[in-house]
């Protein structure tokens, strides 16, 4: 059997900068399109009326393909957006009866050992070095340690004391 673990804000996330990208693309190619399918001959002669020619069928071609390829791109921003509420929805399904349960398992257990019977411990707080909180006994992992801040010399209080 296979796993797939995706983060449905980060799949979110993807999905708007995609659409983002594909605003932009979108803008550049109309702001060619009149170049790059009209483009001008240089003389007045049989030889630059077909390269001039030769070059709007290219931007025709191009533009052709630049609407196909922004076709896709809509699809598949599409197909991300769906896939990701499909995952949210999904998991908040799932949680939902099991965070009650797991609620009913670890209330008597933390209450008399004043850690979950099954979970992680909550991170210590940021800047102060603090351990974090124990995790479940049977498992679960303890919270992170808060990182600690760097004291400079020169600052005030105990920390930053010389002696």
């Amino acid at each position: 059997m296979s796993f797939v673990i995706a983060v449905p804000d980060i799949v979110a996330a993807a999905a708007a900068d995609l659409t983002s990208l594909g605003s932009t693309l979108a803008e550049a190619n109309a702001t060619v399109a009149h170049s790059t399918i009209e483009v001008l001959t240089a003389a007045e002669d049989e030889v630059s009326e077909a390269i001039a020619a030769l070059f709007s069928a290219h931007g025709r071609a191009y533009q052709g393909l630049s609407a196909q390829a922004a076709a896709f791109h809509a699809q598949f921003v599409q197909a991300l957006t769906a896939g990701a509420g499909a995952y949210a929805s999904a998991e908040a399904a799932n949680a939902g009866p099991f965070q009650s349960l797991l609620g009913a398992i670890n209330a008597p257990v933390q209450a008399l050992t004043g850690r979950p019977l099954i979970g992680d411990g909550m991170a210590g707080a940021a800047g102060t070095g603090q351990n974090g909180a124990p995790g479940g006994g049977c498992s679960g992992m303890a919270g992170p340690a808060g990182r600690q801040r760097k004291v400079q010399a020169n600052e005030a209080g105990p920390a930053g004391r010389p002696g």
